[in-house]
């Protein structure tokens, strides 16, 4: 099993290129199978979600053809509209190819998935959807299998927000007879970008990027030759972990439209930011200030930053809250941390974290995605070496990561 090693201590310094949105390639994939023409996907991260997000299309029939940065998919002909529990328990994404099977061909059968244990994220809300635009669902032996000869539009008022089920439904709406009003839709930018994929494929999508998505079906999509949107999340993780050490970096290709809740909370913490049309330059001159947060659906801060943000105020000066209102058990993190002399405790649904003068190496596991870069991030800081084991999972969203951080004058190296 492959680990990573760190030698902290050595400040972050140079440029890096955001890479493709790891939450907005995925169900963009999954979009070839609303349309019978070719599909060209570019600036697809090199990730083992997006491999794997491949091998299930390919296992329904899709023919597909990666290589670097780009996929072309071609779902003229499926030859069974099924996504099998073998693949689905290690993405959840996997439940994205509900909507789109059962809009053009009249059916799906996918397993309830799996992915990372944050907390519960249940499906329901797409069963339902589905069910409302006139599907048939049942649930046998561990699969949602959905028919339905057409969906019909109608009105669907979501009672959470959730991304994959307002991106699963509006996929759905496109070829449904009618309109579809989703309300109380996330707003995204992922969301935004599929939405503007399919409306490059002849999809009539209004309000995207709003709560209230309304979607007009057509009868056919066509294929599309579309590039998706840089990774807010890796770019936020970049910007703490440069913050972090005291660095200074500047990312390039940069999704600066969708950075702002992390920018400020930056910006709090002592940095020096400068923003361009495509590229954020962050500068740290000392020790960074602890900030509070609250993670929130989006324009709100970013569930997805919590973990690293707990790692930066690990080695902040005073003391910071982190409320998590989105996954119920998104601090496993915490524990881990503590191996390295974080100052962590936990009270409910908030972390009070105590900064500290200087972390210390040692061996720790992942254990989710988020919770990986966290890890990188306090080993970078902390004095002498830091061993990462089970960083699938952070191959699950970090494109070559330690390739990368060596680049910006991180000692890191991947072992076995």
């Amino acid at each position: 099993m492959q680990k990573l090693s760190i030698q902290g201590g050595t400040r972050l310094t140079g440029e890096v290129r955001v890479a493709g949105a790891k939450n907005a390639a995925l169900p963009i994939l999954t979009a070839a199978l609303l349309t019978a023409s070719p599909v060209r996907i570019t600036n697809v991260p090199e990730l083992n979600d997006v491999r794997t997000m491949v091998k299930l299309l390919e296992r329904m029939g899709v023919r597909a053809r990666a290589s670097g940065h780009e996929v072309h998919l071609d779902a003229a002909s499926i030859a069974e509209p099924f996504a099998p529990y073998d693949l689905v328990k290690t993405m959840r994404a996997s439940i994205l190819a509900l909507g789109p099977l059962t809009a053009r061909f009249g059916e799906a059968r996918v397993s309830l998935p799996g992915g990372c244990a944050i907390g519960e994220r249940p499906v329901d809300l797409h069963i339902k959807g589905l069910a409302a635009m006139g599907a048939e669902i049942a649930i046998e032996a561990g699969y949602i299998h959905a028919k339905a000869k057409r969906l019909k539009g109608g009105r669907i008022f979501m009672d959470t927000v959730t991304v994959t089920g307002t991106e699963n439904l509006m996929m759905a709406a496109c070829l449904a007879e009618g309109e579809t009003l989703l309300e109380n839709a996330a707003r995204e930018p992922e969301v935004v970008d599929l939405a503007r994929c399919l409306i490059a494929m002849g999809a009539r999508i209004e309000g995207h990027g709003s709560d209230a998505i309304r979607v007009q079906g057509v009868k056919e999509l066509r294929g599309v030759d579309y590039a998706v949107m840089p990774d807010r999340i890796e770019a936020g993780t970049f910007l703490a972990a440069a913050a972090a050490t005291r660095g200074d970096v500047t990312l390039t290709a940069a999704p600066v439209g969708s950075l702002d809740a992390v920018i400020d909370k930056l910006r709090e913490a002592g940095a020096a930011i400068t923003v361009g049309d495509a590229t954020v330059k962050l500068a740290m001159p000392s020790r960074p200030k602890a900030v509070s947060l609250r993670t929130a659906p989006y324009p709100g801060f970013p569930t997805d930053m919590q973990a690293q943000f707990i790692a930066l105020n690990s080695v902040a000066e005073g003391t910071a809250h982190v409320t998590e209102t989105i996954f119920e058990n998104r601090f496993m993190h915490v524990q881990e941390l503590r191996r390295l002399g974080a100052r962590i405790d936990i009270e409910g649904n908030t972390a009070l974290i105590t900064g500290v003068d200087a972390l210390a190496g040692a061996a720790v596991m992942a254990t989710d995605l988020r919770a990986s870069a966290s890890l990188v991030i306090a080993a970078l800081v902390a004095q002498g070496e830091t061993v990462i084991d089970r960083i699938y999972h952070l191959d699950r969203g970090y494109e070559h990561i330690e390739t990368r951080l060596a680049k910006l004058g991180a000692r890191i190296s991947r072992v076995s």
